[in-house]
């Protein structure tokens, strides 16, 4: 079955390296993205929650797409986080992207307004008319405060061609069920929650926007490919292998836990912006803890 675009399986939220002021680190953004495209990422997704998006500028996310496209070129695909609660902002956003020649942009559910499911469409049909470049919705009910529900997905799926997915940041599993029953078959569903990719997939997901990738690129690729080959046992062996990791980088604020992740691994420096906070020495001591038992097996 043809898919209106197809992302891959493995999309790389990728974190924004900062250095010791804070400032970004253009030159680990640009070894970054070249190791998580040899290390199982079809594609990466810039100046999301994980890239702390709400905390750059206008102008470091310019320069920041710029690396990342450099570096991607011809390799992987590039996402842009370009959603907003307020709706004019997101045509905005969206507009903007187009312009900078993304492969696709990732839009939010809009987050404090709490809007009806008829302003959710109202808002996507805005954005999905605005730009012809491929528009993945984003649900994630934990932090916009409300929950997209699978007939409003489904209702803008059937209506606009251009909305070719959504990332879905939710563990009802009886949502995915239903997406998949209402929405038209070349929509893709990607699973925005590393220990559900596999759950999700059984119900017919795509793939996932994953954080684990950065550590467990190659690992997440081989489970969804030995899911989809009918190795059914392996991609179960492979999901209770990183388990725990898939717990442990959410024992702090995402993308704290990753970023102390990546800087144990010499690929970037761990720092976040305020108000994020780094991991405390104990914290740290756990979480390699974790990684290591993972790694040695």
């Amino acid at each position: 079955m043809a898919l209106r675009y197809d992302a891959g399986e493995v999309i790389t939220a990728m974190v924004t390296p900062f250095n010791s002021k804070r400032e970004i680190d253009y030159d680990k953004a640009e070894q970054l993205t070249k190791y998580l495209i040899t290390h199982g990422s079809d594609a990466v997704l810039v100046a999301g929650t994980t890239g702390e998006g709400p905390t750059l500028t206008h102008e470091e996310e310019f320069e920041l797409l710029s690396t990342v496209k450099r570096a991607a070129v011809n390799k992987a695909k590039v996402i842009m986080n370009a959603g907003s609660n307020c709706t004019e902002t997101a045509i905005m956003a969206a507009k903007w992207a187009q312009k900078e020649n993304v492969d696709a942009i990732l839009s939010v559910v809009p987050y404090y307004n709490k809007p009806s499911q008829q302003g959710m469409i109202e808002h996507f049909s805005a954005v999905a008319e605005n730009v012809n470049i491929p528009v993945i919705i984003y649900n994630i009910p934990g932090r916009t405060g409300v929950n997209m529900l699978p007939e409003t997905v489904a209702a803008l799926a059937e209506k606009y061609s251009n909305i070719v997915g959504i990332k879905q940041s939710c563990g009802d599993m009886d949502a995915i069920t239903e997406m998949k029953i209402c929405c038209p078959s070349d929509f893709s569903i990607y699973s925005g929650d590393d220990s559900l990719t596999l759950p999700m997939m059984s119900l017919g997901a795509r793939g996932v926007v994953s954080v684990a990738s950065h550590l467990f690129g190659s690992e997440i690729k081989s489970m969804i490919r030995n899911y989809k080959t009918g190795e059914f046992l392996a991609a179960v062996n492979m999901h209770k292998k990183l388990y725990p990791a898939f717990r442990k980088l959410f024992m702090a604020p995402n993308p704290v836990p990753v970023k102390t992740a990546l800087a144990h691994k010499g690929l970037i420096e761990d720092f976040v912006r305020r108000p994020l906070v780094e991991l405390s020495s104990i914290e740290k001591k756990e979480l390699f803890m974790v990684l290591d038992e993972i790694n040695e097996d």
